[in-house]
């Protein structure tokens, strides 16, 4: 790791010229560099032009006395991906959140959609659950409605499109060539690899699974996975295969997939990644996973097999705890639940290891939707930094920034201007109070803004500024894979 030990030189251009922006007087806390130190930021043109022990003059200037400077929170697990979930997400710290785990049915339609009116940065992998099903011959006259159609609640999109062929084989060769073909015309639009989230569709066997491997492996792209159970040996699935194909491979949600298991799951991570194998995963602070009721979780067994019982889910839209009664009431309807299933000492181990990134999973707006939607970073600060001293400031601020960035940065070079503190980087800072940052939204009252985050810029321009959201502020980007460029 490099260590700063003295201010960035500015020019004489630098110094008469004022920036667009300085944040000013704040302890700049760089996990790429090892810069810990009181410093003056100055931003020109969406990108961080001077960092400087000395005050520098800006057309605006935000104070950030007494408040950490960090780069922007990345988030590789949100499925909220309207203005509505960004905003919570940007009082949460998040500059970059990204839909990697299903990833979307068609990745340049999605990217349109949201092009010159996104709060956050925003991208996507192209999504195996909803492409296979689009590829089915049974599904061919609803495939064309599907591709056609325009919404960024991409959860929903996704759920709807990929419950239709859950159950079903893809093992017939055009099928199969079919999901190749528009999976990567997905790719060639901007998807950030794939989204392989097979435990919502039990009918992918493991070959189909494996023959998606060596799809990625051939287009050199990476796969964001939500294995096929809550298990070990789903866990030994997905790895194998990627030391077999030589596949970039980011196991999502460690905590909720891995259940008790999880210090045996986290060494097994640890042997491969030892061993050459490229795998990363990331973990939300929360005892309570969420999903849609009528998904492939709750079928036959699922008590035994996740540990839970009807009270231990809750209905988000109303926020009551379920009975056998409601559950078989509700099920047919659909809709998203909150399913307390997590203990905490196993959080506190995920937050620990040094391997584990920060993700929320963000769920889409709704009013009572699962916390992680709106708090997950900053609880992370607040909760198991301040209060239970599980790591340290800035190892944590390392698994919500640098560690993400590079996880992208072979599929998408621009995240090398993310994630970091330097002259050149993108202009995504979050500035907080390190003594009161806090999550506030809860799973009995639900969404509310976080607490002590005071500015967050993204690309230069403020979201947050002094606490309050800025109206009209859509400088949120594109984050684009580059399969198209190579080939």
């Amino acid at each position: 790791m490099r260590i700063l030990l003295a201010p960035l030189f500015i020019t004489a251009l630098s110094a008469q010229t004022p920036f667009d922006v300085v944040i000013a007087n704040g302890r700049v806390m760089d996990p790429e560099s090892g810069l810990n130190a009181v410093r003056h930021i100055g931003i020109r043109a969406g990108k961080i032009a001077a960092i400087s022990a000395t005050p520098l003059k800006g057309k605006t200037e935000l104070s950030a006395q007494g408040r950490i400077v960090s780069p922007g929170f990345i988030d590789l697990h949100a499925h909220g991906q309207t203005n509505q979930a960004n905003e919570y997400q940007a009082h949460d710290g998040v500059t970059t959140a990204l839909e990697l785990e299903v990833g979307v049915p068609v990745v340049g339609a999605f990217l349109k959609l949201r092009e010159n009116n996104a709060i956050l940065n925003f991208g996507a992998t192209a999504s195996h659950g909803a492409n296979r099903t689009m590829s089915m011959d049974k599904f061919k006259a609803e495939a064309v409605a599907w591709r056609n159609a325009a919404d960024t609640d991409t959860a929903k999109r996704w759920s709807e499109i990929n419950s239709k062929g859950r159950y079903e084989p893809l093992n017939r060769p055009e099928e199969m060539s079919l999901m190749a073909a528009t999976m990567e015309r997905n790719l060639k639009e901007g998807g950030l690899g794939l989204g392989v989230a097979h435990q919502y569709y039990p009918g992918a066997t493991r070959e189909e699974i494996y023959r998606v491997f060596e799809m990625a492996a051939r287009w050199k792209v990476p796969i964001y996975t939500h294995v096929r159970s809550m298990s070990v040996d789903a866990m030994q699935e997905v790895i194998a295969n990627a030391a077999a194909t030589g596949v970039a491979l980011h196991i999502v949600h460690v905590n909720s997939m891995s259940l008790g298991n999880l210090p045996l799951v986290l060494d097994l991570i640890d042997g491969a990644r030892k061993r050459g194998v490229d795998v990363t995963t990331e973990a939300y602070p929360y005892t309570a996973a969420s999903t849609f009721i009528e998904s492939t979780i709750f079928d036959d067994g699922w008590q035994e097999r996740l540990g839970m019982s009807y009270g231990d889910i809750q209905w988000v839209k109303t926020g009551e705890r379920l009975t056998k009664e409601t559950f078989e009431k509700f099920r047919p309807l659909g809709g998203y639940v909150i399913m307390h299933m997590m203990k905490p000492e196993w959080i506190q181990r995920a937050m620990a290891s040094p391997a584990v990134m920060v993700a929320s999973d963000g769920m889409p707006y709704s009013p009572l939707a699962h916390p992680r939607s709106a708090g997950t970073f900053t609880r992370v600060l607040g909760r198991y930094v301040r209060e239970q001293k599980v790591l340290s400031l800035m190892d944590a601020l390392g698994k919500m920034t640098i560690m993400p960035a590079r996880r992208l940065e072979a599929i998408a070079p621009a995240m090398k201007n993310k994630g970091r503190l330097r002259v050149g980087a993108d202009a995504d800072i979050t500035v907080f109070d390190a003594d009161k940052v806090i999550d506030t939204a809860t799973f009995e009252k639900g969404l509310s803004f976080s607490a002590g985050i005071d500015h967050v810029l993204v690309n230069g321009v403020a979201v947050v500024q002094d606490g309050q959201t800025v109206p009209k502020a859509f400088p949120g980007k594109a984050v684009m894979g580059n399969y198209a460029q190579r080939q």
